[in-house]
């Protein structure tokens, strides 16, 4: 055995043992596959819309040595439509399909999870897969409460397993360009970054409770959530608009912006104080049952004084800056300004209205850019990245480590948090709870649902 698959499979066997309480599960052989040995073999979490994308992305990495094995959804709908996706990608290979996920980790033949399920669902999805011995790929936001995504970090580190965060930015060579052109001090000394969420959304409306469709496991989507009763306006995408299963557009599209303000403001640590307001405009909640807000001011300051703005506009909006963002960050330092999306950025010094660096700029080099980044807007960097790391056998490979991801996910968690309770909090970082505020610290965290339980001790 080389020693990328010895560090794949390493711990694999026994920890499935110890986290599952079950042995390994008869898998289709797939000794026929030439080469198959020597492939990293990936399981899809989730495949609707993003999990769709995901699986596509991966299942074309075939002829870089990756195969998706196995398919996995609580709704079996799209099982025929996923699995001839994949199978066209993977030269006719077709993967096997799952509605429980715990089935998937016994698999030992698994080396790696994608997983692109409710936001709910990402820490225990995680933690069970770490305990497995399987590597992961998760989706924004790494959590859906901040006590959870902590368990997620001890998990990955316990288990010493490879976890990536969807925060696609971050193998992004525009992006990647601009954080530098920061860091080395482009625009002064960065005292204010702005993130900005402007996705209009109309109203979804609301239904009766009703019985699941035929397809879907109802018990197993609901997983880690309380009990209610089905009801089709609470389910599929529209999970994200209610605070069981999701985080609202602020938790939704607003963590990859998140992600980018804090990596832009170089920091390592959590801030200190949270303010966040606003509330549901232009929908009336006798048309829909929506729960998060769909407009959201939300304010961060660090220990140094730093701020940290976001704003998530879901009704009618203009947009932001020279380069019309809805979907970015705006960076304020002591000599300029900085616009960024995943396309492209310009750096605006003092008073001046044509930028004097940015992505499409010869001058930027000079001033601390470089374009020697490997990926691209349109390419598979992040994912690829991830695949990079499997091979190294090291999480330092990673552009995205878990730990980085829950760092920029509890941003928009405790704007939530300090939105639900209408205070402004003061939050200790090193043992990521508020102070004096016991309303705010349940909100850290939930109740979870038998057996649908993650641990203290992951």
């Amino acid at each position: 055995m080389d020693n990328r698959r010895g560090f794949i499979k390493k711990t694999a066997a026994g920890a499935a043992g110890i986290a599952l309480g079950a042995t390994a599960f008869s898998a289709k052989s797939y000794g026929n596959i030439p080469g198959a040995n020597d492939r990293i073999m990936l399981a899809s979490i989730g495949i609707r819309g993003r999990g769709k994308g995901l699986l596509n992305s991966f299942s074309k990495m075939y002829g870089d040595g990756v195969m998706v094995k196995t398919i996995c959804d609580v709704d079996s709908q799209f099982f025929a439509e996923r699995v001839k996706l994949a199978a066209d990608n993977q030269k006719g290979n077709k993967p096997d399909t799952e509605i429980d996920m715990r089935k998937v980790y016994e698999d030992k033949e698994i080396d790696a999870v994608v997983i692109a399920t409710p936001n709910h669902w990402h820490a225990l999805a995680t933690i069970w897969a770490c305990q497995a011995g399987k590597h992961v790929y998760v989706e924004k936001p790494s959590s859906h409460n901040v006590w959870e995504g902590r368990k997620m970090v001890e998990a990955a580190r316990k288990y010493d397993r490879i976890v990536q965060v969807g925060f696609q930015n971050r193998s992004i060579s525009n992006v990647m360009q601009a954080m530098q052109f920061l860091h080395n001090g482009g625009i002064g000394e960065v005292f204010m970054a702005r993130g900005t969420c402007f996705k209009p959304r109309d109203s979804f409306g609301i239904s009766e409770d009703s019985t699941p469709p035929s397809t879907l496991n109802y018990d197993l989507w609901l997983g880690p959530a309380s009990y209610r009763q089905y009801n089709e306006k609470k389910g599929h995408y529209n999970w994200h608009w209610h605070w069981d299963t999701g985080n609202g557009d602020t938790g939704n599209q607003g963590p990859h912006q998140f992600d980018v303000a804090r990596w832009g403001l170089n920091k390592k640590v959590h801030p200190v104080k949270v303010q966040s307001m606003g509330g549901i405009f232009g929908i009336s909640p006798k048309e829909c049952s929506q729960e998060t807000p769909n407009t959201q001011t939300s304010v961060f300051e660090y220990e140094d004084g730093k701020i940290l703005e976001f704003e998530t506009r879901g009704r009618y909006t203009n947009a932001e800056s020279n380069a019309g963002i809805k979907i970015g960050n705006l960076f304020y330092g002591t000599d300029g300004w900085l616009e960024v999306n995943g396309s492209n950025w310009k750096a605006y010094k003092q008073r001046e209205n044509e930028p004097f660096a940015g992505s499409d700029m010869a001058e930027t080099a000079a001033i601390g850019g470089d374009k020697s980044f490997r990926t691209a807007p349109d390419s598979k960097g992040h994912f690829g990245n991830f695949i990079d790391a499997l091979k190294a056998g090291d999480r330092q490979v990673l552009n995205c480590d878990v730990a980085e991801g829950h760092m920029s996910t509890v941003l928009p968690l405790i704007a939530n948090v300090a939105y639900r309770v209408g205070e402004t909090l003061r939050f200790n970082g090193e043992f990521e709870e508020f102070i004096d505020n016991e309303e705010a610290d349940m909100l850290l965290t939930r109740k979870y649902r038998y057996p649908y339980i993650i641990p203290k001790k992951v």
